[in-house]
């Protein structure tokens, strides 16, 4: 097995069990390695850190997969990290809530780079990095067998690949093309999803607690769902007793796709409208024409995708609290999110706080919010926690 050696005193992260080798911090390389080759990673003083993917495009040049000089990374590696990924979404008891659920997520399961969601019968995989794609067949197989799925499909199409020197893929791996739309079941609610050309892999599978969290808080409300994509939020607050919702999306095709999980739902047109425009400029045409809500979710895509693009986002998550602040009667509900990694819990608490202050409401927080269980996060991983949110309440 080939070698990289690490420079004096940069293996501090890997000892502290964070799984990512920078460029700066590779001091030589054995001549030859592939991309998505293992190589053992050893310090500058000759002891063994682990085995990771080698991946000479990107900034992270090795993604760990083991630190145990025993283990070996074969076909079996990853057998045994595939069932223990689906043994802890059964302890969860999360197969009895839904048919749709995220199987593998990155790092955060020993297998960065990897993400696998089954919606029902069909399982959707992400290959992100140069050490999953090296694995890409044998990951399939042990997938294939632990799951006893129809159809696996590739949704290989992020942006990120292009930083680990692959192109964006997309196809079947596995089984027959998934049908246009998947019917999935979450919480007594029934959804449409298309694998194929959605968002990620189709549903924000890792904001399932959240909507019933929203619920909860619905009874009698009017309420309005923000980058509503399919409407999850808006089902779950009318599943909860909300006396209406507006749902505001920009792309005509996730407003159809919402209006017929609305049907699929037996939710009436007046019960559940739906509003096609900028979010930003419906949320400032709202105040001018005085309307007020109840609950309002402001739940946007990723707004920061590089440290350069991170002050424009921090404007942007706080024009649009600013605005919901202004929208919401005296004891409303505020569910705001961010699904920017680079956006801290601090930082995007700090902005929300702003936000209030700036529209003269007194706010309490009563949750901080997180991603699904199916989502898990990894103690020793920043990163992995994505998904920051709030609940907050306008005092009265």
């Amino acid at each position: 097995m080939k070698h990289i050696i690490l420079k004096k005193g940069r293996e501090r992260s890997l000892l502290r069990h964070h799984p990512w080798i920078f460029s700066g911090a590779v001091d030589s390389v054995d001549s030859g390695v592939r991309s998505g080759e293992t190589v053992e990673v050893m310090a500058a003083d000759g002891r063994f850190l682990g085995r990771g993917a080698w991946s000479p495009s990107s900034q992270i040049r090795v993604r760990i997969w083991t630190r145990d000089r025993e283990e070996q990374v074969d076909a079996d590696f990853f057998g045994r990290r595939l069932e223990a990924a689906l043994r802890l979404r059964t302890d969860l008891g999360i197969p009895e809530l839904t048919n749709a659920f995220r199987l593998v997520s990155a790092e955060s399961d020993g297998l960065p780079g990897l993400i696998v969601d089954r919606y029902d019968t069909i399982l959707v995989c992400q290959f992100l990095s140069a050490g999953s794609e090296y694995w890409k067949d044998e990951i399939i197989d042990r997938l294939a067998g632990l799951t006893g799925v129809g159809t696996v499909y590739e949704r290989s199409d992020a942006d990120v690949r292009n930083k680990e020197g692959l192109k964006p893929v997309q196809g079947v791996l596995r089984g027959d093309e998934p049908p246009s739309l998947v019917a999935i079941e979450e919480h007594g609610l029934r959804f449409l999803v298309d694998v194929v050309s959605g968002h990620k892999t189709g549903f924000y599978l890792d904001q399932r607690e959240n909507r019933e969290l929203v619920r909860t808080c619905s009874d009698g409300a009017e309420v309005l769902n923000c980058f509503a994509y399919t409407g999850g939020f808006g089902l779950a607050a009318l599943k909860g007793g909300a006396a209406r919702v507006t749902n505001v999306e920009d792309r005509a095709e996730y407003l159809g796709l919402m209006e017929q999980n609305a049907e699929l739902n037996g939710i009436s047109k007046e019960a559940f409208v739906t509003v096609q425009g900028d979010v930003f400029r419906i949320l400032r045409q709202y105040h001018q024409e005085g309307r007020r809500f109840d609950l309002i979710v402001l739940d946007p895509p990723k707004f920061a995708g590089s440290r350069k693009q991170l002050d424009g986002a921090a404007r942007g998550y706080k024009d649009i609290n600013l605005s919901a602040f202004r929208l919401l009667n005296p004891g409303g509900r505020l569910f705001t999110f961010s699904c920017s990694g680079l956006m801290t819990r601090e930082l995007f608490r700090k902005i929300v706080a702003d936000a209030a202050i700036d529209a003269g409401r007194d706010v309490q927080v009563l949750h901080e919010l997180g991603q699904s269980g199916d989502h898990p996060v990894a103690l020793h991983i920043p990163e992995s926690l994505y998904l920051k949110g709030l609940s907050l309440r306008i005092s009265a």
